[in-house]
Parts: C-alpha cells; structure tokens; sequence
C-alpha cells in the first residue's frame, strides 16, 4: 500500500506521517528530501527559490516511478509532500491505482485567519526549517485551490477548521 499525503506548506504531513508510521509500521519519505537532495547535490538546477510549479515537474516523475517499484515489490511506504500534483492518477494504470490511498491535508480560511500565528509557532516541531517567508495572503490562496481541486477530483482531503485534529483511523 502506498499513502500519499499532500497539502500545502504546514498543514502538517510530515507529522501525519509520522503518526501512519507509527500505526501502521509503514516507512514514510519526504519529498522535500528529494528535493534539498537534488538541490544540494547540483543534479538539477532549481533552487530552494524555485516555483513550487518546476519543482512538482522536476521531482513528481522520480517519485511517481518510486512508487510503482514499491507496488510491483509488494512494499508498502507513505510518502508527502507539497509536489504531488493534481491529476497524479493520471500517471498510473487502475492495477496501481488500487494500491495507493490519497489524501490532502487543508486549512479552511477560518483556522488560517484564527491560527495563522499559531501556524507559524509550530512550523519548526518536525522539520528545521531555514526561514519563514509564508505570507498569509498566500496560505489562503493555496488552501482554497487545493479545496477546490480536491472537490471537483473527487479527491480525498481532510478539512483543518475548528481545530487540528486529524483521526489517522481515517486515512
């Protein structure tokens, strides 16, 4: 089984997928660690300053190929991130899509506006991050397209509003 976990920035995959590894007993792999891999490394020439649209492109073809290795060895791996784009089932025959559980983790504009501070309190629990450059605007932007698409794709998404809680019986 493969878990997919995708979001915007800081809505929490990372931990999420922390609380699957401990339930289930399932690896978990960051996309970002690809990334700052493929960054540091010099293999690619995007940058930490990249448009989360090149890296999706840059990153989303080595994951996506990652996660038919594991379903055709029978492995099971959660793996999130922000570059898992819309359409991802589109890469994927329907054998494959059956092995592979979705969901996108989204801040309703009401826990943004109310918890926006608190946001910002929390980033660095799991991950060290280097700066915070999140401009509330933004946020808000990116969770109301993410709602969006998820609805309109029929997509699995768990909906952050009163307050973060996220059943991990649920995914």
């Amino acid at each position: 089984m493969i878990i997919l976990i995708a979001g915007d920035t800081h809505t929490g995959k990372t931990l999420l997928a922390q609380k699957l590894l401990g339930k289930y007993k399932y690896p978990y792999f960051s996309i970002d660690h690809l990334k700052m891999g493929a960054i540091r490394s010099g293999q690619c020439k995007l940058s930490t300053d990249s448009n989360d649209m090149e890296l999706t492109n840059y990153l989303w073809p080595i994951v996506k190929e990652i996660i038919k290795t594991c379903i055709e060895n029978s492995q099971n791996l959660i793996i999130e991130g922000c570059y898992i784009p819309f359409g991802w089932e589109n890469d994927f025959t329907d054998e494959y899509r059956k092995q592979i559980k979705y969901v996108c983790l989204i801040f309703s504009q009401e826990y943004i506006r109310q918890n926006f501070q608190d946001i910002l309190k929390y980033e660095n629990v799991i991950e060290k991050r280097q700066t915070t450059d999140i401009i509330l605007k933004n946020m808000n932007k990116t969770n109301r397209y993410n709602l969006e698409q998820c609805m309109s794709r029929k997509y699995n998404y768990i909906l952050i509003d009163k307050s973060y809680l996220i059943n991990i019986d649920d995914i």
